[in-house]
């Protein structure tokens, strides 16, 4: 992939980039190999591999520079701000849609934020696009509301149908990319279809930024669930309900457990889209849920975050849960969440290549108690 950016050092954020793909590919599947160890019986399936570029769903942008000629993209050191708009890793939807955010900027007078003197409003614009785009302004108070609120109707004609907006207030000095308060101003989620699932995502809930990639880990794991004789299933850090949503079945009751509210909201939201009747899903610590429930699933999948399921490992292991779906962004903590299920053996594996130019990778494996 041609990167101007990175070729000026400018954003060095692909670091893999002068590394072929392929290549790229193969050391990824290596790591994932040594993380989940050799077993008799475990097959590997082929890395499913991203685009090398346009594939990035989600955009998360440092605005800097002046409220008539605004940086979106990276902050140095120093604060100063660095534009990216013509990022090659995003989406062709985003890439169109960001000199007319730069205008609205202007446009309704919203003064970056200054990261050296701590003055001005906007933080960061959030971009996610789906069935439409889904637009974020991060502010550190609610003072230019009125502003976006009047000239909103501008924007929503430039962007399209289908565009959700709102306001997230991060009102503190410090690196925390958004606050806990939102304002909804156009649209309740932005429509995810994957295939004959259509995940709805909530202005503060968690998608994989790789959407086709994310249809095939989905897909996967369907079908690797799809003949096991299972009556009940958790999905644990669920997030938006991808992993429940694709394994449910007639007949099988799933739950999904996440703490994050506006995810479960989303999930919810999308469950009754489906009419899944057998679909539930719950707010709430996924560790602190199985280690007070009084029986355990047949089968339980686990997305965590990049720290791993920590002490969920070890209630699995003393469980009567007979197989785990586990779905790693990370293959160090990985490796050390399997270490402590020694119970399971993996069955079966794949990477999938979320993260191109990254070291980054998600690998999707199958134990069964042995």
């Amino acid at each position: 992939m041609q990167c101007d950016y990175y070729d000026a050092a400018l954003c060095r954020s692909c670091a893999l980039l002068p590394v072929p793909y392929p290549d790229q590919l193969t050391a990824k599947q290596e790591r994932a190999r040594a993380a989940v160890g050799e077993h008799e019986g475990l097959t590997w399936l082929a890395p499913v591999p991203s685009a090398e570029h346009g594939f990035r769903n989600k955009a998360k942008l440092a605005v800097a520079g002046t409220r008539d000629d605004p940086t979106l993209g990276i902050l140095d050191r120093a604060g100063r701000g660095t534009d990216l708009r013509g990022c090659p890793l995003h989406t062709p939807g985003i890439v169109a849609a960001l000199p007319e955010l730069a205008a609205f900027v202007a446009r309704a007078g919203l003064t970056p934020y200054d990261v050296p003197t701590r003055r001005g409003e906007l933080k960061y614009l959030l971009v996610t696009e789906g069935d439409g785009l889904m637009v974020r302004f991060v502010l550190r108070s609610t003072e230019a509301l009125a502003r976006i609120r009047k000239h909103l109707p501008s924007l929503l004609d430039a962007l399209g149908a289908g565009t959700v907006v709102s306001v997230n207030v991060q009102p503190e000095h410090k690196a925390v990319l958004e606050g806990t308060r939102e304002i909804p101003l156009v649209g309740e989620a932005l429509a995810m279809p994957l295939g004959d699932v259509v995940l709805h995502l909530r202005p503060q809930s968690f998608f994989q930024t790789n959407t086709e990639v994310a249809r095939a880990l989905y897909a996967d794991a369907r079908a690797w669930t799809a003949d096991l004789d299972v009556a009940s299933v958790w999905d644990l850090y669920c997030g938006v309900g991808g992993f429940a949503l694709h394994v449910a079945r007639p007949g099988v009751e799933v739950l999904g457990v996440e703490i994050s509210g506006e995810a479960v909201a989303s999930a919810l939201l999308s469950r009754d889209e489906a009419g899944l009747r057998d679909v539930r899903f719950q707010a709430g610590d996924a560790v602190a849920f199985a280690q007070a429930a009084r029986v355990s699933p047949d089968l339980v999948v686990v997305n965590p975050p990049r720290r791993g399921i920590g002490e969920l490992a070890a209630w699995l292991e003393a469980s009567r849960v007979g197989r785990v779906l586990y779905s790693s962004c990370n293959a160090t903590t990985l490796a050390k969440d399997l270490a402590v299920m020694s119970s399971f053996v993996p069955r079966q594996a794949r990477v999938f290549d979320m993260f191109p130019h990254t070291e980054h990778f998600e690998t999707l494996v199958l134990l069964e108690r042995r």
